[in-house]
C-alpha cells in the first residue's frame, strides 16, 4: 500500500518533469509551497492550477513568469500590479503585459521593455504612450504590424512608418492614405513583402518602378496592376520567374506568348491552366509544365492529351 509520503514523491517527481501535472495534485499539494515552486519552475503555466494563497505568493509567481511571461494571468491582481513581477513577465513575453493592471500598463519603464520584446504589447498600452515617438519606434522596429495600434498622428509620422513596413510589408495597411502614397515608403513595403502593394495608392500601383520592386518579391503583385502593367512584357516575365501562378493576371496577349508562358509553366506546371489554347496545345510548353507536376496534363490540348497518353502506353508495353 502507498503511502502519504510514498504519494507526495511521485508526484514531486512528477511535477519536475511536467509542471502541468500540478492540475491532478491533491488541493493539498497544489496548496504545498514546494511542489508548486517546482511545478511552475518546469512550466510556468501550471501557476493557473496552485492555490490562491500561492497564486499571490511573490516568489512563486516570479518563478512561474521567468519560465512563461503569460503566466501573469494567473497571478493575483496584487502582484499584477507589482512592478518587478511585471517586469519579469513582459521579459519573456512582450504581450504579456494585458495581464498586468492598468497603472504598470501605463508605466513607462515596463511598457518599454515589454515592446523590445514583443511589439504588439503596443496594443494594450494608453492612448498616452500609443502617442509617445520613442515607444511607437522602438515597438514597430520589434514587429512592424505594431503600426495598428499607434496613433493616427504617428501613422502619418514618415520615420515611424518607414520602420514599420521593413520590418513587417504588409504594415503598409495601416500607414496614412498620405504615406501609402510616398513612394519610398511604398518601395520600402514591397521590397519587405511584394504583395504589400495592394494597400499603396492607385498611383503606386501603376509606378512602373515600384510594381517592377513588387513583383521580384511575390510574383502575385501582378493582380493589383494596371491593365498597362499587366501587358508589359518585361514586368509580367518578372512576375512569372517568381510566381508561375502570377500569368493569371497577364493580357490575354502575354497569356500567348510563348516565352512568358515557357517561363511561368518552368516555375509552376499548373500555370498552363492560364496560357492561351495555342500554348496548351504546345508540345514542348506543355511537357516543360508537366516536368514541374504531372497534374498540368489536365489542361494540355485534346490532342497533346491523346499523344502523351500513347506515349506513355508504348512506353510500358517497352518495359514488359
Amino acid at each position: 500500500m502507498i503511502n502519504e509520503n510514498s504519494t507526495k514523491e511521485i508526484v514531486l517527481e512528477a511535477v519536475k518533469h511536467n509542471g502541468y501535472a500540478l492540475k491532478y495534485a491533491s488541493e493539498e499539494l497544489q496548496n504545498d509551497r514546494e511542489f508548486v515552486l517546482e511545478a511552475v519552475r518546469e512550466a510556468g503555466y501550471a501557476l493557473k492550477y496552485a492555490s490562491e494563497e500561492l497564486q499571490n505568493d511573490r516568489e512563486v509567481v516570479l518563478e512561474a513568469v521567468r519560465e512563461a511571461g503569460y503566466a501573469l494571468k494567473y497571478a493575483s491582481e496584487e502582484l499584477q500590479n507589482d512592478r518587478e513581477v511585471v517586469l519579469e513577465a513582459v521579459r519573456e513575453a512582450g504581450d504579456a503585459l494585458k495581464y498586468a493592471s492598468e497603472e504598470l500598463q501605463n508605466d513607462r519603464e515596463v511598457f518599454l521593455e515589454a515592446v523590445k520584446h514583443n511589439g504588439y504589447a503596443l496594443k494594450y498600452a494608453s492612448e498616452e504612450l500609443q502617442n509617445d515617438r520613442e515607444f511607437v519606434l522602438e515597438a514597430v522596429r520589434e514587429a512592424g504590424y505594431a503600426l495598428k495600434y499607434a496613433s493616427e498622428e504617428l501613422q502619418n509620422d514618415r520615420e515611424v512608418v518607414l520602420e514599420a513596413v521593413r520590418e513587417a510589408g504588409y504594415a503598409l495597411k495601416y500607414a496614412s492614405e498620405e504615406l501609402q502614397n510616398d513612394r519610398e515608403v511604398v518601395l520600402e513595403a514591397v521590397r519587405e513583402a511584394g504583395d504589400a502593394l495592394k494597400y499603396a495608392s492607385e498611383e503606386l500601383q501603376n509606378d512602373r518602378e515600384v510594381f517592377l520592386e513588387a513583383v521580384k518579391h511575390n510574383g502575385y503583385a501582378l493582380k493589383y496592376a494596371s491593365e498597362e502593367l499587366q501587358n508589359d512584357r518585361e514586368v509580367v516575365l518578372e512576375a512569372v520567374k517568381h510566381n508561375g501562378y502570377a500569368l493569371g493576371y497577364a493580357s490575354k496577349k502575354l497569356q500567348n506568348d510563348r516565352e512568358v508562358v515557357l517561363e511561368a509553366v518552368k516555375h509552376n506546371g499548373y500555370a498552363l491552366s492560364y496560357a492561351s489554347k495555342k500554348l496548351q496545345n504546345d508540345r514542348e510548353v506543355v511537357l516543360k509544365a508537366l516536368k514541374d507536376t504531372r497534374y498540368a496534363f489536365e489542361y494540355a490540348s485534346d490532342s497533346i492529351q491523346y499523344e502523351i497518353a500513347q506515349a506513355w502506353i508504348k512506353s510500358m508495353e517497352q518495359n514488359k
